[in-house]
């Protein structure tokens, strides 16, 4: 079996001293799709931001591709659930994307040829290529979304991290995030994805259910069970 990607022991992730979820265990292979799912404040986000290394754990232990979270950014990628790229700046979609490659080139090296071609087959594999030129601040929500999950595929990482990537997407781009995560993962890519959209679970490798604590992990069989989704949302799934 290939080393795992992702290893969490008791893991506790919060803000300071605050926990906001306890208990979180994980062993995740290269190729594997995790899915978090919970309501806003079930503590999907604070533990994407830990395993990406913004916040620290509050206590347990977290290996990511065999290191502390935050100390290799050239192969990990993070989409938060609200993107920064100021409105207030004339930036167009292609210059967004571009942002991806930075972490490989960092403050002094000049984007290559090689670079350039990153930024515009991510673009076309999203669907934002022909808005490449438009500053993003022009674009829809749903085409903003789009720009941003290019920036992620132009990291070209091993792992994805993804808070909310079909947030403000029509069934036909839900679809083609779906496909873009499976294309991943097919060449080796560890995905971890935030969602309340029970459908997004259906190609899971693992699921976790998320109160504020770790309600169910499993299988998407054995999480997705009508006790624990009323635990989560207040209601159970339709048959």
């Amino acid at each position: 079996m290939a080393a795992s990607t992702i290893s969490a022991d008791h893991l506790c992730v919060g803000y300071g001293k605050h926990p906001v979820v306890s208990g979180v265990n994980l062993e995740l292979q290269p190729g594997s799709l995790l899915v978090l799912i919970g309501t806003n404040g079930s503590g999907k986000s604070t533990l994407l931001k830990t395993l990406a290394g913004l916040i620290t754990p509050v206590h347990g232990d977290l290996h990511v591709l065999g290191e502390h979270a935050g100390k290799l950014p050239t192969r990990v990628a993070y989409l938060p659930q609200h993107p920064v790229s100021s409105h207030t700046l004339p930036l167009r979609v292609k210059d967004v994307v571009a942002m991806g490659r930075f972490a490989h080139l960092g403050l002094l090296k000049r984007a290559s040829s090689v670079d350039r071609e990153i930024v515009i087959t991510s673009m076309r594999r999203t669907g934002i290529h022909e808005h490449s030129e438009k500053p993003i601040r022009d674009l829809s929500g749903g085409q903003q979304q789009r720009t941003h999950l290019a920036q992620v595929l132009a990291r070209q990482a091993e792992i994805l991290l993804l808070d909310e990537p079909t947030a403000g997407l029509d069934i036909n781009g839900r679809t083609a995030v779906a496909d873009l995560i499976a294309s991943e993962r097919a060449r080796g890519v560890t995905v971890v994805m935030a969602t309340h959209e029970l459908a997004d679970a259906e190609q899971a490798t693992s699921v976790m259910l998320l109160a504020q604590r770790v309600v169910a992990m499993g299988t998407p069989q054995e999480a997705l069970r009508d006790e624990y989704l009323r635990e989560c949302f207040g209601f159970t799934q339709p048959h």
